[in-house]
C-alpha cells in the first residue's frame, strides 16, 4: 500500500492548530450550548445575490432521500431523535395550542413519533421531496387521534395556501434549499397571524473533522481539493434569516453534538441513512467506489491520527442551529416609540447602583 508520510507533516501542523480533543464518555453527547434573543438584522443584500444561485443538485437529494428512506426504515437514530425532542421541547414552554401544524422534510419520522401531544395538533400536514419518505412515514403512524396528510411537494415551492397553519416544523430538511431566506418567506406567510415557526438546520461547524480529513486526503492523492461537503450556514445568518423572512420575536439557539463512530466507513454509512451525502452541482461525479477505492484509505488514516480517542473511536461533530419566529400579531410585544421614557439611567444608577 502507498505510504502516505508525506501528509504527516501536514498532519501533525494541523494536529496542533486545529485539533480540540475532548473526553467523551458516551457514544452521544451534546456541548458548547449558545442562545439569544432577537439579536440578529441586517446583511440582507449580500444574501440576495447569494439566494439566485443555485447550489445543490435538488433531484439528486430527493434521490438521497428515498435511500435514507429505506435505510432508515423501522430504525431509531439517537442523534435525529435528540434533534427533534429539542426542537419540540419548544412547544412545551407555549401557552398557547396549534390545531393546524406542518411538517417539512428532514426528520420526518422523527417529529411524527416524539410530538406526543404537545402543541395541541389536530391536523398535521407531513411533506416531503422524497414519495418513499412519505410511504415510510405513513407505515409508520401509530397516533390516530392526530387527523394527518402526506404530501410531496418542495421546500422551495410550498405547496401550501397562504394564512392556512398555525405551525410549522422542519427538522435538518431546510439546510439543503437553494434559497433558504425564500423558503422561510414562503413559510411566513402559510401561517396564520400569530402563528409559529420552528426549525432546526446543520450549521457551518458540522463535520469539521471530516472536512479537515477529506482536504488532506484530496491534496494527497489528486493534488488539489474537490468538493465533498456542503456548506452551511453560520450562526450568524440564523438571526439575519428570520429577520429577513419577516418573522416577529426571532430567537436562534445553537447546539453542538458529538457522535462516536467505530470507523469513518460508519459515519459514512449513518449520513447515508439520514440522506445527509454530498449533493453539490458543482461535486465530483465520480462513483462512490472510485472514491473509496482512491481517498478513502488515506481519509480514515489521516481521520484516525487526529482525532482518534483513547477508546479507539472517531468522533464527529454535529453543530445544530435551532430557529423560533412568530408571525406578527397585535398581541406581540412592540418596541416603544424613541424618547419616550420617563426614568433616565442616571436615576437608576443612584437608586440601584450603589448594592452592586
Amino acid at each position: 500500500m502507498r505510504r502516505i508520510n508525506s501528509v504527516y507533516g501536514r498532519v501533525e501542523i494541523l494536529k496542533r492548530v486545529l485539533e480540540k480533543p475532548t473526553k467523551q464518555s458516551h457514544a452521544f453527547s451534546a456541548s458548547r450550548s449558545f442562545s439569544t434573543e432577537g439579536a440578529y438584522g441586517g446583511g440582507g443584500e449580500s444574501q440576495q445575490n447569494s439566494s439566485r444561485v443555485k447550489i445543490f443538485d435538488r433531484d439528486l437529494k430527493r434521490v438521497h432521500r428515498d435511500r435514507a428512506a429505506w435505510l432508515s426504515r423501522n430504525k431509531n437514530d439517537t442523534f435525529v431523535d435528540a434533534v427533534a425532542e429539542n426542537l419540540l421541547d419548544r412547544l412545551e414552554d407555549c401557552k398557547k395550542t396549534f390545531p393546524s401544524a406542518l411538517c417539512l422534510g428532514g426528520s420526518l419520522g422523527a417529529v411524527q413519533r416524539l410530538l406526543r401531544g404537545r402543541g395541541g395538533i389536530e391536523k398535521l400536514i407531513m411533506m416531503d421531496t422524497s414519495h418513499d419518505m412519505i410511504k415510510s412515514c405513513r407505515d409508520a403512524q401509530d397516533d390516530n387521534s392526530i387527523e394527518t396528510s402526506y404530501l410531496v411537494g418542495d421546500e422551495e415551492f410550498l405547496p401550501i395556501k397562504e394564512s392556512s397553519v398555525d405551525l410549522i416544523i422542519s427538522s435538518l430538511g431546510l439546510h439543503w434549499t437553494n434559497d433558504l431566506p425564500g423558503s422561510m418567506i414562503q413559510c411566513k406567510l402559510a401561517l396564520k397571524p400569530d402563528g409559529l415557526f420552528l426549525a432546526a438546520i446543520l450549521g457551518g461547524e458540522t463535520l469539521k473533522e471530516l472536512r479537515i480529513a477529506c482536504t488532506l486526503a484530496h491534496m494527497e492523492r489528486e493534488g488539489g481539493i474537490s468538493p465533498r461537503l456542503s456548506p452551511l450556514a453560520q450562526v450568524r445568518d440564523a438571526g439575519n434569516l428570520l429577520t429577513r423572512a419577516g418573522f416577529s420575536l426571532p430567537g436562534v439557539d445553537v447546539d453542538e453534538y458529538v457522535v462516536k463512530y467505530k470507523s469513518a466507513l460508519d459515519l459514512i454509512e449513518h449520513l447515508r441513512a439520514m440522506g445527509e451525502t454530498n449533493a453539490l452541482l458543482q461535486r465530483n461525479k465520480a462513483k462512490f467506489s472510485i472514491f473509496l477505492s482512491r481517498i478513502f484509505s488515506v481519509l480514515t488514516t489521516i481521520y484516525d491520527s487526529m482525532f482518534a480517542t483513547e477508546d479507539g473511536t472517531i468522533p464527529a461533530t454535529f453543530q445544530v442551529i435551532y430557529m423560533t419566529g412568530w408571525k406578527e400579531h397585535s398581541s406581540h410585544p412592540q418596541a416603544k416609540r424613541r424618547g419616550s421614557a420617563t426614568v433616565s439611567f442616571t436615576d437608576i444608577h443612584k437608586q440601584f447602583g450603589g448594592q452592586s
